[in-house]
Formats: structure tokens, C-alpha cells, sequence
């Protein structure tokens, strides 16, 4: 600890200095909560004090003992939090500027004149592309555009079977292979309906289904992998490029 600074401190950040110091060995693997419930101190308590220290906080204090204690086994599990975050933050940086490289200033030009000339849009989706699907839905509406959003199957499959040609339908999937977003663009395709396609799947039924096809970059790393909740950002970024070149057109 700096001794300049320890002039400074009031008694419980003293009282904390001192826990600190006790327990150097510990301090690597404790997060400031448990560092909080053990030196019985508040996390506010830990912040100024680490701030009177002349750190940014308390992690910023840990990768100064990891630096000045560099032999100390103990600290390498600092640089390894640090090297998992930093993957998860280059996995999303990927997913997003991958995603935009593989749009189409033509293709998305196609898709605003379409949408622009329909009398309505239809969008559906299912499981958490039906979030993506409701703002999509809010924001045509907000642009004076008739929009509905559908995210039940048993609403989807009658409504895709009595749209006129001057409709246009939106398919929000991650993986293309919904069975009743499939049958719903099997529907459209009998009937000439325009089918726009939003997905991270180019060789899904539903993209091989559709008119007008948007494929966002999937990366392979997954957080959750016992669970069918992969991230649906590279279904954001393209449908936020889609309604702001929309709204761009129709100023």
C-alpha cells in the first residue's frame, strides 16, 4: 500500500488497507463483493479507498499486485478472467462487424422498395427473434407503415395463407429452419407473396424459400451451449441497417 495515501483514509478504509495486506494471498481469486462480506466493509468503502490508493478500482488494484507479485501462482487467475472476457467481447465485435461486411447496399436497396410499395408487412418470428421482430414491428408503425407481428403458430400458418400480392412478409430466424416460418414461405411461394428473410443460415429451407435474403455471421462460440439461446445480434445489426436506410429513403 502507499504510505502517502494511508494518511488519507478514514478508519474503515483503514480497517480494510489492513484486511488487505493480511490477505494478500487471497485477494486474486475474491471478487469486491466477497471482499466486501469479508472484511466487513461496503463495496463504496472499497472503491474510495482504492481510489485514495491512486487506482481506478479495485481490479485495477489486483492487476498491481499481479504485476508486483508476478511469481505468485495464485495471480495468474486474474490475466485468465481477463483473456475470457476479452474473447467474449472479440466474439460479439465479430459477430457484428462480420455481419455488416456480408451486407448488400443492392440487396437492401431491393428490400426498402419493397416494403416501401406494400400495402402491408407481415413479420414472424419465433423464440427470441420475436423481440427483434417487435421492434422491427414498432418502428414501421412509428413511419406511418401497416405492420403486424405474429409469433404464434397457430396465427402465422392461417395469416400466410390469405395475403394478397401487394403484402410483403418478413422471416426472423436464426437458424432458417423454423417448420411453421418454412411453411409460412411455402405459402407466400404458391401464392407470389414477397418474402424477405432475416437469418444467420444461408443453406436453411426458409433462406432458399425467400425473394429477398439477409444472412448475418454466426459465430461458433457459444456461452450456453446446453441451451438453444444463442445471441440474435447478427439479426440486430441487420435489421437496424434495414430501418434505418428505410427510414433514410422515406424522409
Amino acid at each position: 500500500m502507499k504510505n502517502e495515501a494511508t494518511k488519507k483514509l478514514s478508519h474503515s478504509e483503514r480497517h480494510l488497507t489492513t484486511y488487505i495486506e493480511n490477505n494478500l494471498d487471497r485477494i486474486p481469486e475474491m471478487s469486491i463483493v466477497k471482499l466486501s462480506e469479508d472484511a466487513n466493509v461496503s463495496t463504496a468503502t472499497i472503491v474510495r479507498t482504492m481510489k485514495k490508493m491512486g487506482y481506478d478500482g479495485f481490479t485495477s488494484f489486483k492487476h498491481h499486485l499481479k504485476e508486483a507479485e508476478a511469481n505468485n501462482p495464485r495471480f495468474a487467475i486474474v490475466e485468465q478472467v481477463d483473456k475470457e472476457i476479452k474473447q467474449a467481447i472479440l466474439k460479439n465485435e465479430q459477430e457484428v462487424t462480420r455481419t455488416i461486411q456480408m451486407l448488400n447496399s443492392g440487396t437492401i436497396e431491393d428490400a426498402i422498395q419493397k416494403i416501401k410499395s406494400a400495402n402491408r408487412i407481415y413479420i414472424f418470428a419465433r423464440g427470441f427473434s420475436e423481440l427483434i421482430a417487435k421492434e422491427m414491428m414498432v418502428k414501421f408503425q412509428l413511419m406511418n407503415k401497416y405492420c403486424e407481428m405474429h409469433d404464434d403458430p397457430n396465427i402465422i400458418r392461417p395469416i400466410s395463407r390469405r395475403l394478397s400480392k401487394q403484402d410483403i412478409v418478413i422471416f426472423i430466424s436464426l437458424n432458417s429452419e423454423t417448420l411453421e416460418l418454412v411453411e409460412a414461405a411455402e405459402n407466400c411461394a404458391q401464392d407470389e407473396i414477397t418474402t424477405i428473410t432475416i437469418t444467420a443460415n444461408s443453406h436453411g429451407p426458409l433462406a432458399k424459400l425467400s425473394d429477398i435474403l439477409f444472412v448475418g455471421f454466426k459465430s461458433p462460440i457459444s456461452y450456453f451451449p446446453d441451451y438453444e439461446v444463442r445471441s440474435r445480434l447478427p439479426l440486430q445489426v441487420i435489421t437496424r441497417v434495414l430501418l434505418d436506410a428505410y427510414a433514410v429513403r422515406n424522409r
